[in-house]
């Protein structure tokens, strides 16, 4: 991503990762399904005197953006927050407001998880969420975890990143 690209950040919680996108001179788009959460990025985008970064509610499974509107799209430690059909209509969604040649980026828990101290840590977070939180994360560590998401979902990456193969990079198809 560059100074002057438009970037979408679906479920962006406190906006921390689009205030990063921004401080870059990118623009960025946040939206979550929580207010508060949105007054929180608000705040966060405030407290860094940012211009180019907005926030929304909006849902990710129906976004409120044009086809091929922005050039990139992410989500970060969401998608295992969500059911299964919300998981597949939210990636629908991203691809559908990305332009052609644009870049998807996802960055959730790699499955399996590490047998560590790292594994117990996750899930005991998961578990505190509350029942549905956990239940959800339980059936992506079933479904396979995004490898598996992503390829039910036509999508195959360009890259992955960062310990463990938690960033997965793909790049949409170019018209």
């Amino acid at each position: 991503m560059k100074s002057g690209d438009r970037v979408l950040d679906v479920c962006c919680g406190t906006g921390d990762q689009a205030v990063h996108y921004a401080k870059r001179g990118i623009f960025a788009t946040g939206v979550d399904l929580s207010l508060g959460m949105i007054k929180l990025a608000e705040k966060n985008k405030r407290k860094h005197g940012l211009e180019n970064v907005s926030f929304q509610i909006a849902d990710s499974a129906n976004l409120p953006f044009k086809d091929e509107f922005f050039g990139y799209a992410s989500i970060s430690f969401a998608l295992h927050e969500q059911e299964r059909a919300t998981r597949d209509r939210t990636i629908s969604e991203m691809k559908r407001v990305v332009k052609k040649g644009g870049i998807l980026v996802f960055i959730d828990f790699p499955i399996p998880l590490p047998g560590n101290l790292y594994v117990y840590l996750v899930k005991t977070i998961e578990f505190l969420a509350g029942r549905q939180h956990y239940e959800y994360f339980r059936d992506y560590v079933e479904q396979g975890g995004l490898d598996e998401i992503l390829q039910k979902n036509q999508l195959a990456e360009d890259k992955r990143g960062f310990p463990n193969r938690l960033i997965t990079v793909i790049r949409t198809k170019n018209p």
